[in-house]
């Protein structure tokens, strides 16, 4: 019981100290993020997220993403998706591989708006917060090392480098890790 309040009052402290940063949007790859703007607006200002504006626009998923929404996007960096096996970027943006393309863009992606105030409320339930996204998969945030952490369905993880950045049509969270489906 003890380890579980602990596990809760930490990630409301967590959740609180990321929060705080909402007040004022934080520069993502060397461009302002502005609030007024939506998702595919403000990422393609973003140096650091070439590779992912490559793949939503491959996908088919501009409109989607420039929709009203609510989102949350956990937005991989260009060096994330570097860290992918070799060729692994290259094969998703065929034509042919498209359906698997989406699926992966899909699963970083839920149909709510959850500021990190709202992940630390979830995680406050037992320490893992289960999101499921666009793409049906189901992605866990818990804490760890300070900071947020998302496991995927294949057991990889990313860490949350860059909280809160607020967009008209919902929020970015950048990470620094590619979120695979099981299948």
């Amino acid at each position: 019981m003890k380890t579980i309040l602990a596990t809760a009052a930490l990630a409301l402290s967590a959740g609180a100290a990321l929060a705080d940063m909402h007040g004022e949007n934080p520069m993502v790859g060397g461009a302002p993020m502005l609030a007024e703007r939506n998702i595919v607006e403000n990422a393609v200002n973003s140096a650091d997220h070439t590779t992912l504006v490559a793949a939503v626009q491959a996908a088919g998923l501009v409109e989607t993403l420039s929709g009203a929404g609510p989102f949350t996007v956990f937005a991989p960096t260009n060096d994330a998706f570097a860290a992918l096996p070799a060729g692994t970027v290259d094969m998703l943006l065929m034509e042919e591989n498209r359906d698997q393309l989406v699926k992966v863009l899909t699963c970083h992606v839920v149909a709510d708006e959850l500021f990190s105030a709202e992940i630390a409320e979830l995680l406050a339930n037992g320490g893992v917060a289960r999101m499921t996204t666009v793409g049906g998969c189901v992605v866990e945030a818990r804490l760890m090392d300070g900071g947020v952490q998302l496991t995927d369905e294949t057991g990889g993880t990313a860490m949350v480098t860059i909280a809160d950045v607020d967009q008209s049509n919902g929020v970015i969270h950048v990470i620094d890790s590619v979120l695979m489906p099981a299948s």
